[in-house]
């Protein structure tokens, strides 16, 4: 085994988060879970971050959030994952998938599933006109 290989077994089949925040009592709603546009801003960051690995000289807009499904709430002071994967690169358009994991603050063990989404972003000029992500 070369050096090449010990790399590439050490890193097969691990994740690693586009993204990693703790929220704060300042993200919670009356209910006192932390807000779903919290979470949303959030995951479009890390969708962003993964566009930007392609084509770091662009500028990218969202254009679409495809079906945001919470199934677990977030507490204040659970370790939030976002899991960014390229599912397709257009001419003009990148298109993430993000997944969202929470660690429990209070309750150790797992991490549970909050929610996923497809995310669109089109790279843009200086005036918002559509752009090649090759040029």
């Amino acid at each position: 085994m070369n050096d090449e290989d010990a790399v590439a077994d050490a890193t097969a089949g691990r994740r690693d988060p586009a993204l990693r925040v703790m929220l704060l009592p300042r993200d919670t709603n009356g209910a006192g879970t932390i807000f779903g546009g919290v979470i949303l801003s959030q995951l479009d960051l890390a969708g962003a971050v993964a566009a930007r690995k392609h084509a770091p000289t662009k500028r990218f807009v969202t254009v679409a959030m495809r079906e945001v499904v919470f199934v677990q709430p977030v507490f204040v002071g659970d370790l939030v994952s976002f899991y960014a994967t390229t599912v397709r690169v257009g001419r003009t358009s990148i298109t993430v998938k993000v997944e969202v994991e929470a660690e429990r603050a209070h309750s150790p063990g797992p991490p549970v599933r909050v929610t996923e989404a497809e995310v669109v972003y089109v790279a843009v000029d200086e005036e918002g006109r559509k752009v090649a992500i090759e040029a």
